[in-house]
């Protein structure tokens, strides 16, 4: 007998194990000491759960499954009726469900719908920032549901009906009138074709109908149209307004929202987004009559945050899976990790997300204080634009270099990073892109006096605890030119990232930041700038425990 056909022909070696079943909170000391920093150690243990079961296997293959199947706009039924649904990869729901449960839509607030005491903020943050690690679509609804009931403080009488459907941690999914739910979430809708960023250009009409009004018109962009209502802006008699628009009219019939089509997205795959035309939709006045981007600012300041903190997160899990995949793999006799040129990137890499998170978790603190605290107020304003601004403009780049540290394992789709990369450009275009950022910085400034004299404050915090002086910043010299805001804002979030890690990180990772960053412009090259070897072993360990 002739032996067996033997169909392989070598073994498999000199390859990273997979990075999966971490403890995302524990392996991560830049985000265990930013979020002691910021007030809620206390949260710890329940944080490490958190990471634990966010960093399995499991959940890792939910992410790839809800991306790889992305949703479908289900227009009809059979008969011909309008149906205007959305269907979804059960994965999908799955993340929904996990992200619901751990309060992330809503832990904020409290069940009246006012603002949970401090450390609410900070805690959620750190949540968001581990999620995002592993699939960040699912979170555009779960932002947005617990941004709106800042939006609905407006009319109190409204809100105290919504806020017990969405501080519920249960997860429902059917199509049903919010108020027979288990739990709702909530959606925006905002920008026309003709207007985009500028609401002001806005044609959809709001007409006064005894109670509530007919709105008429179009949307180009309604962001996760399954929820079960959406804020959105219209014209009415008295201007620009704010609407509280659901799915459901009051007697249980469907509202006249008609879904156009699924936006063809470069990333954020698993999430749906689409075009949507009203006909005499029923909807509520949220706020007063004109007062539309007033009321609905409140809602966007705290989407922003989340887009810094999603930007952060994806950082830090390409930062992971570089690290990892170098200490793994073996180059000329060594491994990837040892060589001189490698460590370098890595390190400089390592040093960027240290600045991205302890911002993003400052101005989460900053979110936790302002009701009680005007200068935490005015930090808020000011640095929320900025860091938005700044994070995100980042992440895409930063995610190339680290793919580039994988090769070409990097480059395919078994590998997270492509994903990431599709994912990290939204957050610099949602809810304002950077030249909108910088015009938002240049109001706070020009308005509000304890927001111009941030900068001094930031300045004396960035050198404390350390060995180095940070650069001085003069924003009413360099703010003369409109033209060259976005050096001005760039150099006020990396001010304010340097202030945020001499508040936690060690003196060496500040001053290395404030020399790289503040003393010079951090070049696009990582490793560029250069980084003393102690101090790039010391990030290096902070990035991930060997």
């Amino acid at each position: 007998m002739t032996a067996g056909l033997r169909l392989d022909t070598h073994e498999v070696l000199n390859q990273s194990p997979p990075y999966e079943n971490v403890d995302l909170f524990s392996s991560d000391a830049p985000l265990i000491e930013a979020v002691e920093a910021n007030g809620a150690a206390d949260d710890a243990a329940a944080l490490s759960a958190f990471g634990r079961h966010w960093g399995t296997a499991d959940m890792s293959a939910l992410a790839r499954r809800a991306n790889e199947n992305p949703p479908k706009l289900q227009t009809f039924d059979a008969k011909g009726f309008r149906r205007d649904t959305v269907e979804f990869h059960p994965a999908y729901h799955d993340l929904m469900r996990a992200s619901v449960a751990a309060g992330l839509h809503a832990s904020t607030w409290t069940r009246s719908g006012t603002r949970a005491a401090p450390p609410a903020e900070v805690a959620r943050a750190a949540r968001y920032y581990m999620a995002a690690q592993i699939e960040s679509g699912h979170l555009c609804p779960i932002t947005m549901t617990r941004a709106a009931l800042a939006a609905l403080a407006a009319e109190p009488a409204l809100r105290a009906q919504v806020a017990p459907k969405v501080v519920t941690t249960a997860y429902d999914s059917t199509f049903r009138p919010w108020w027979e739910k288990l739990g709702m979430t909530l959606g925006m809708g905002m920008t026309e074709k003709q207007g985009g960023t500028d609401v002001r250009a806005n044609t959809t009409a709001a007409t006064p109908t005894g109670d509530h009004y007919a709105i008429t018109g179009h949307k180009w962009f309604l962001s996760a149209p399954m929820c079960d209502a959406f804020l959105v802006l219209a014209q009415a008699p008295g201007g620009l307004s704010c609407f509280f628009l659901p799915r459901f009219r009051p007697d249980g019939s469907v509202n006249a929202l008609r879904l156009q089509r699924l936006k063809d997205k470069l990333g954020n795959r698993s999430n749906a987004s689409s075009e949507v035309e009203f006909a005499e939709a029923f909807a509520w006045r949220v706020g007063e009559e004109g007062a539309g981007v007033r009321t609905i600012i409140q809602m966007v300041q705290l989407t922003r945050l989340d887009c810094a903190l999603a930007s952060a997160g994806f950082m830090r899990m390409a930062l992971a899976q570089a690290v990892h995949h170098c200490r793994h793999r073996t180059v000329f006799q060594k491994h990837l990790y040892d060589q001189p040129m490698m460590r370098a990137v890595l390190a400089d890499l390592a040093l960027e997300v240290e600045g991205a998170l302890a911002l993003s978790m400052r101005l989460a603190r900053a979110f936790d204080r302002a009701a009680t605290d005007p200068r935490e107020a005015a930090y808020a304003r000011l640095v929320t634009p900025a860091a938005k601004y700044w994070v995100c403009k980042t992440a895409p780049a930063f995610i190339y270099e680290a793919m580039e540290c994988l090769g070409g394992n990097g480059y395919v789709e078994e590998s997270v990073l492509p994903r990431l990369y599709r994912e990290a450009p939204v957050n610099a275009i949602w809810e304002g892109s950077g030249n909108v950022m910088c015009l938002d910085v240049l109001r706070a400034l020009d308005r509000d006096k304890e927001a111009l004299d941030l900068f001094d404050r930031l300045t004396g915090e960035a050198a404390r605890g350390t060995g180095t002086k940070a650069t001085r910043v003069e924003p009413k010299r360099e703010l003369a030119s409109e033209s060259a805001a976005r050096i001005t804002v760039g150099r006020l979030a990396a001010l304010a990232a340097a202030a945020a890690l001499a508040a936690n990180a060690p003196p060496a990772v500040t001053d290395a930041f404030v020399q790289t960053r503040l003393h010079r412009s951090h070049a696009a090259l990582y490793a560029a700038d250069g980084i003393d070897g102690t101090t790039s072993e010391l990030l290096l360990q902070r990035a991930l425990p060997e």
